[in-house]
């Protein structure tokens, strides 16, 4: 009895806030025996008290057990499990895999890499768009115990030297080229040595770490190609391999993810299996993907970014999805073709691409019946938006909360929440996660309610930024806590709702505003399609705010139709000084604005 009723306050807990939860009590309460908890039923003598927090702190406790595995027997466990379900599926090359399949190949790259001198620790940088090999190289590097450096394919010559450089890369693996991008000519820019060079055997200046170069297609001087790397693992080299997956850890380094972090150079984010595995299996346990054979999730997102390496990549080794992935690069017409024509039931994306696949001109034009839920992350959802996705999609959006330093979700809504809790905020903290809100100035733990910092603490914690204990030092207190730079609140509930980034505040003349709020109001505008706020410079009150406005297909505004909106309805302070109406903003790879150059571009265009 003792067990029910623990299982019953995990799960009310869990569903605070859920639709029809107090009627659920209710039936309990007259002895009703089939609320479920998974596949279980249970039975209480009395109701227990719903939970309510006191203060600005959050723990998600659970009834399952973290994960002590590497992201290779994790695959293995799932292969025994569902050999012949489809992993993954290129919609735009036409490769699929099954689990079968891929387990084939990834462990032929594995004992690949270990015979072209690779080994255990030694960082393998991963340079290029969205394809079969991404997915291969990043579980055969798994495998092997080398750690995958996620490259970002736009990256040009200094960046991907510095990146290079910073962790010390021993082996790049590259298309040739990929639309303007051509990776082998700047890696001869960055290392003229590799045309003298044999290949595996590379001895450069600039890189002094870098050995090899694997090319993912065309025969390259001084470089390896893939098929060489698929061909050198034998017998004595998969003997080797078996050895080296009884010596890793859990706890061992796999990933690097470079993040910009608030300012300088770009910081390397050092995630380790236990960071990664726990997260995707997390993930996928809130998102109920733990329970249902046929999940296809298309992925429209870059596999170098966390949330397409662990949400993905790992989740699919882990949980047993199958993964669709439309295009090669982005592409919003592939996005919408891909979920009708292989029959995906959950989607990913950013707010840009789900923007622009609902104001896609034949967006009507596709049946998307086989769509469930929209999963929604990589940077804020405006309200607006958010219902604007379930009612075009007629899908359930959920909006995930995290960063690449936490592995990356940190907080999410549940399947079965009412609406307003799966669209307004970004839901409650994930299991074995810990969260705060605290003064950003003194670390105090803030009220309910009150806005501060987010702070997280738990297995999902990376490990380091590689090689830079200073900046680490910088974001990490010596009790484990992460500090986020991002502005929240909590709720009663545990629901978290998202305010924007310490680093986006605009001061003007002594008053702080959030852009995020003004953002949140401009998008309910019937001729918005987007808004993005920043503050410049103003020599009177030292920032102004700046409203940069995307308009819909053939709507046309005025900056005083829109001051006329706000008149009222937003302090007066908040209404910008500013307004104009463009056509596109900076991006990052994954579709997140890049407000920093955003604010350049208006300064110099204003000319502040």
């Amino acid at each position: 009895m003792s067990h029910n009723i623990v299982l019953f306050s995990q799960s009310v807990r869990t569903y605070c806030g859920h639709s029809g939860i107090l009627k659920v009590l209710q039936k309990i309460w007259s002895g009703h025996r089939g609320f479920p908890v998974g596949n279980r039923g249970i039975h209480v003598d009395s109701i227990p008290t719903l939970p309510s927090l006191t203060s600005s702190y959050v723990h998600g406790t659970s009834s399952t057990s973290l994960l002590y595995s590497t992201i290779g027997r994790c695959l293995q466990r799932t292969v025994e499990r569902c050999p012949d379900r489809e992993a993954v599926a290129f919609f735009e090359s036409g490769v699929r895999k099954t689990f079968a399949n891929l387990q084939q190949d990834v462990d032929q790259a594995a004992a690949g890499l270990l015979a072209l001198g690779l080994k255990s620790g030694d960082r393998l940088g991963m340079w290029g768009p969205n394809t079969y090999e991404w997915i291969l190289v990043q579980f055969a590097a798994a495998k092997a115990g080398i750690i995958l450096v996620s490259l970002n394919p736009a990256y040009q010559a200094h960046e991907a030297e510095y990146a290079l450089r910073k962790v010390g890369c021993k082996a790049v693996v590259c298309p040739m080229e990929f639309k303007t991008q051509r990776y082998c000519d700047m890696l001869r820019q960055i290392c003229p040595e590799i045309d003298s060079s044999n290949p595996g055997n590379i001895r450069s200046a600039r890189l002094p770490d870098l050995r090899l170069v694997i090319v993912l297609d065309g025969r390259q001087t001084g470089m390896f190609h893939l098929e060489d790397m698929m061909q050198a693992g034998s017998s004595q080299h998969m003997q080797q391999l078996e050895g080296v997956q009884k010596k890793l850890s859990s706890d061992d380094p796999i990933n690097i993810q470079f993040t910009s972090g608030t300012t300088g150079s770009p910081k390397a984010a050092t995630l380790s299996h236990f960071n990664q595995i726990n997260n995707a299996h997390i993930f996928g346990n809130r998102a109920e993907f733990n329970w249902k054979t046929d999940t296809r999730v298309c992925v429209p997102l870059p596999l170098f970014h966390a949330f397409g390496t662990v949400i993905a990549g790992v989740l699919m080794g882990v949980h047993g999805v199958s993964l669709v992935f439309p295009s090669t690069g982005y592409n919003g017409t592939a996005n919408l073709a891909a979920m009708e024509r292989e029959r995906c039931s959950v989607i990913y994306g950013t707010p840009t691409m789900y923007i622009d696949m609902i104001t896609h001109p034949d967006f009507a034009k596709y049946d998307l019946s086989s769509v469930k839920t929209a999963v929604i992350g990589g940077s804020p959802c405006p309200l607006q938006l958010a219902k604007e996705i379930e009612s075009s999609m007629q899908v359930q959006a959920m909006i995930a909360y995290g960063t690449t330093e936490n592995s990356p979700v940190t907080f999410m809504p549940h399947p079965r929440d009412t609406t307003e809790r799966r669209i307004e905020n970004c839901g409650y903290i994930m299991d074995h996660t810990e969260a705060k809100v605290v003064n950003p100035q003194t670390g105090e733990v803030l009220p309910l309610g009150q806005m501060g910092e987010i702070m997280i603490r738990g297995y999902c914690v990376m490990l380091d930024y590689w090689g830079d204990w200073a900046k680490t030092e910088e974001c990490m207190t010596s009790s484990g806590w992460y500090k986020t730079g991002d502005m929240g609140t909590l709720d009663a509930c545990g629901y978290l709702q998202i305010k924007g980034r310490i680093k986006d505040m605009i001061i003007r003349g002594g008053e702080n505003i959030y852009p995020m709020e003004i953002e949140q109001f401009l998008h309910k505008h019937p001729k918005v399609k987007e808004a993005q706020v920043v503050g410049v410079n103003d020599r009177r009150m030292g920032e102004e705010v700046c409203a940069c406005i995307k308009l819909l297909d053939g709507e046309e505004c005025t900056e005083r139709e829109i001051r006329a909106y706000c008149k009222g309805e937003i302090a007066h302070f908040k209404i910008p000084r500013y307004i104009l109406f463009v056509t596109s903003y900076p991006l990052t790879a994954i579709g997140k604005v890049q407000k920093i150059q955003l604010r350049k571009q208006v300064e110099k265009q204003l000319g502040l």
